[in-house]
């Protein structure tokens, strides 16, 4: 390979640098403030759609020596790493901004949502990422990257619950035919945190560990949230606290709406033993449309993931028996908040032997 061409190959790697446009909106959001607070939610669900819509799809897999240098090639986790100072960086730059500057109602609406956003986007979605790595300080970042949201208990239920159940309706992360996402955002919260204390009990178990044992990582886990909450409220108020909850929970629903979208009305058949099929690539929705793709570190190629949960975002393939999304993950989210809009294009979509009979 001649040195032209590494250098091409690198500015072509350099486009996960994209993802890091999102916390950017918010940095412009905390200069400029007024109608400028509410840029990240304007680009995430307007802009992104729109150029989602113009540019190309990307249906490319890696292949032989190129793929094995994308998955040795340490740039990738890099831009990952990058994630966790922004995160803690714009939290407490965003926290400082609301609690000492004087500001409009909806100027705080704003920047609390945007942050929100980032907290989703480059908090969790990369927290999620890092979640499946073997290596234990990656496991470590991704739980960092979960605390800001209050969402910690994601990393059991995910890794030990969801990718077990998948596409069944013993997921709580499944989305089932004709169900709203409104619905599915109480049903996944609530049913995802009972689930997760349900898998600790039983990893305990298996390893002969006391539900009280210091290896209840789910006790861990409140502990941590919970000093995060009141390091928050010594140093921000109350109003910081809230500011700070707020966020949070925008920054799951981002979440559990991504959830909603990448298995909705999707379901594994149950066999004669009982069990269900493996997972198979059919049994997620995939996107190729490349802006998602590049700012969501290929979460959209969510079938191969599934295939496959530790290969890494960088080499993650396309599979044309996926079912495929008519528009790319942001707009698809967008779509979901309208219901009877989602229904109407998403229903024909799924595989016939997949729809609930009766």
């Amino acid at each position: 390979m001649t040195q032209k061409s590494v250098k091409s190959a690198i500015w072509h790697d350099l486009k996960y640098l994209a993802a890091l446009s999102i916390p950017a909106t918010l940095v412009i959001g905390l200069i400029y403030k007024g109608g400028w607070s509410f840029l990240t939610p304007v680009y995430v669900f307007i802009l992104v759609p729109v150029l989602e819509i113009l540019l190309p799809h990307d249906t490319s897999n890696y292949e032989g020596d190129t793929r094995a240098q994308k998955e040795a090639s340490p740039l990738f986790d890099w831009m990952l790493y990058a994630n966790i100072p922004i995160i803690y960086g714009l939290l407490l730059t965003t926290l400082i901004t609301l609690t000492t500057t004087p500001l409009n109602t909806y100027e705080l609406v704003g920047l609390v949502f945007s942050l929100g956003i980032v907290l989703g986007s480059n908090g969790i979605n990369v927290g999620h990422e890092m979640g499946h790595r073997k290596n234990p300080v990656e496991r470590f970042f991704a739980k960092l990257l979960l605390l800001p949201s209050f969402y910690m208990h994601f990393y059991i239920e995910h890794n030990f619950g969801h990718h077990l159940h998948a596409a069944t309706k013993e997921d709580p992360a499944t989305a089932g035919y004709n169900q709203s996402v409104y619905s599915f955002w109480f049903t996944s919260v609530t049913r995802q945190y009972v689930n997760a204390w349900r898998i600790q009990k039983k990893l305990l178990r298996t390893e002969g560990a006391s539900f009280f044992s210091l290896k209840n990582d789910m006790f861990w886990y409140t502990i941590l949230q919970l000093l995060y909450a009141i390091a928050v409220w010594q140093f921000f108020g109350f109003a910081g606290l809230g500011y700070a909850v707020g966020a949070g929970i925008a920054g799951f629903l981002l979440l559990e709406t991504v959830n909603y979208i990448e298995h909705y009305g999707l379901l594994r058949h149950k066999l004669p033993s009982g069990r269900y099929e493996r997972v198979k690539e059919i049994h997620s929705w995939n996107s190729n449309h490349v802006m998602g793709r590049i700012v969501l570190y290929e979460l959209t190629r969510h079938s191969d993931h599934h295939y496959k949960s530790s290969r890494k975002y960088q080499i993650l393939n396309y599979h044309d028996t996926s079912p495929q999304m008519p528009y790319g993950y942001p707009t698809s989210m967008v779509l979901s908040l309208l219901p009877p809009l989602w229904f109407r294009i998403m229903n024909p979509l799924i595989p016939k032997n997949m729809l609930p009979t009766g």
